[in-house]
C-alpha cells in the first residue's frame, strides 16, 4: 500500500488501518522504562521540562534526581539525536510508579493540573515515530514493540485505529484542520 500524504505529512498507511489502544492495567506503563535511550526531544521541549522539572521533583526517584543533577534532563545519545536522560540504562529520568505501574511524572502533574506542560510529543504520539525529511516534509510510521501486544489487542476489542487512538497528541503536533484531513483521508481509504 502506498504511502498517504496529508499536508507535509507522509504516513505509512498501517496508521490509518492497524487497531491500537494503551492496556496500562496489562504492560503497566512498561515503555517507559524499557529501550536503549530516552524519549527523543526537541530544545524547545527541553526548556519547557526544565522549566517544570521542580514542580515533579518529589515523584522522581533518588537515581533520577541523581541523573538530572549530573547531565541535566535531556543528552544526546549514541546517534547524536536529543533525548530525555535515562537512569542507568533503562528508566526515563521522569518515571515515577504508583499502585505497581509506570507513569510519567510530568504527565501526572498535568493532569492534576499543577503545570501546563504535559509531556514530551515523541512519548504522546507512541506508537507512532515522527522523522523530518527534506523540503520541510515529516515522516510518521507506526512502530511495533512487542511490550504493546496487549494494546494491539485492545485495539482490535475495541475496534479503535491508531489514528484515533492517538488524537489528541496528533491535534497537538499537526493542528485541527491537520487532524479533520486525516479522519477523512482514512476513512477513504477504509471504504477502499
Amino acid at each position: 500500500m502506498p504511502i498517504i500524504q496529508v499536508g507535509n505529512v507522509l504516513l505509512s498507511p498501517d496508521i490509518l488501518t492497524e487497531m491500537f489502544c494503551c492496556d496500562l492495567d496489562a504492560c503497566h506503563g512498561i515503555c517507559c522504562v524499557e529501550g536503549d535511550a530516552g524519549a527523543p526531544v526537541t530544545i524547545d521541549e527541553v526548556a519547557e521540562i526544565e522549566n517544570v522539572v521542580d514542580s515533579v521533583w518529589s515523584d522522581l526517584s533518588a537515581a533520577a534526581q541523581a541523573v538530572i543533577d549530573r547531565q541535566g534532563v535531556a543528552y544526546n545519545d549514541r546517534d547524536g539525536d536529543l533525548v530525555t536522560s535515562i537512569v542507568g540504562t533503562k528508566d526515563c529520568v521522569f518515571t515515577c510508579y504508583e499502585g505497581g505501574c509506570c507513569l510519567c511524572a510530568l504527565e501526572k502533574a498535568y493532569r492534576a493540573g499543577h503545570i501546563r506542560y504535559c509531556k514530551p510529543i515523541s512519548c504522546a504520539l507512541y506508537p507512532i515515530r515522527e522523522k523530518k525529511l527534506a523540503l520541510g516534509y515529516v515522516g510518521l510510521n507506526y512502530d511495533r514493540w512487542d511490550v504493546c501486544r496487549d494494546a494491539v489487542a485492545l485495539g482490535q476489542k475495541r475496534g479503535v485505529r491508531v489514528y484515533q487512538f492517538l488524537k489528541e497528541p496528533l491535534i497537538r503536533r499537526f493542528g485541527e484542520e491537520w487532524y479533520s484531513q486525516l479522519v477523512l483521508t482514512a476513512e477513504e481509504l477504509i471504504e477502499k
